[in-house]
């Protein structure tokens, strides 16, 4: 697995790619890589010639600081996954290389003034530009993005879509934990108990629409899941029902698709 982490590096190799003329997949991450993002990596070794993932924590798409400096690293052990489930590169870029390129904005119309967008002020302006920023150097044929963050999918398709890039954007099912809980870099700083019981959230998700709103509230409460927002949205032919709230002082997102 070649490891990239200069620009330099990186242009030198998919311009090799490109000379072939095979099809480049690619996975954007910000690290600590779990089955949920490995999954992803599998899913362009099918769908294309050659996969890149990406490693950056992007700061502009936090609106919380003290999120950003606790984001869970392990580069070790990312790399590792990576080279056993057969990635064929890595970009790391530094922060300066990442913000010497041009970078965009797109209007995001209603998509920035619901669920993450009203929670998370600035978060999805900050992914448009680092995404948008890979995407420019990467050049990839498709990109590959977790159906757990399922807003950020749909906007990232905006922005392709509103910035005419010639990407193909392919979302993939939640991963769970075996209790149910979505699989995300965060739950690392669940404590080992609150971990083992979140899979509430999944149960609770499920619940929708059998039992009174109210009655699910109660039981989130009682967990001590300090909820934000509990909504359905359609989202083309798709209905669906997310969820996110604070769990043991970790942020936690999470969705399903209901009738």
């Amino acid at each position: 697995m070649n490891v990239l982490r200069t620009l330099e590096d990186l242009n030198l190799f998919v311009s090799k790619i490109k000379q072939t003329g095979k099809t480049i997949g690619f996975v954007p991450t910000m690290g600590f890589l779990h089955s949920g993002h490995i999954s992803l990596i599998h899913l362009s070794r099918k769908k294309t010639e050659v996969t890149i993932a990406s490693i950056y924590v992007n700061p502009s798409q936090f609106n919380d600081s003290n999120d950003f400096e606790k984001y869970p690293k392990n580069e070790k052990n990312d790399l590792a996954l990576l080279e056993q489930n057969s990635c064929d590169a890595v970009f790391i870029p530094t922060r300066l290389e990442i913000e010497s390129l041009k970078k965009v904005s797109v209007d995001l119309g209603d998509l920035d003034n619901v669920m993450e967008g009203r929670f998370r002020p600035g978060h999805f302006k900050g992914v448009v530009e680092v995404v948008y920023r890979l995407f420019s150097v990467v050049k990839p044929d498709k990109a590959f993005f977790g159906e757990k963050d399922f807003q950020q999918l749909l906007v990232i398709q905006k922005m392709v879509s509103d910035t005419k890039l010639p990407i193909d954007i392919l979302g993939a099912p939640v991963v769970r934990e075996s209790n149910g809980l979505a699989m995300s870099s965060r739950n690392s700083r669940l404590s080992f108990e609150a971990r083992e019981k979140a899979g509430f959230i999944f149960e609770i998700l499920n619940s929708f629409g059998q039992v009174k709103r109210s009655v699910l509230e109660n039981r989130l409460q009682g967990y001590g899941f300090e909820l934000e927002y509990l909504e359905t949205h359609c989202f083309g032919n798709q209905n669906r029902l997310f969820i996110a709230g604070v769990y043991d002082g970790v942020r936690l997102i999470d969705n399903i698709k209901i009738k």
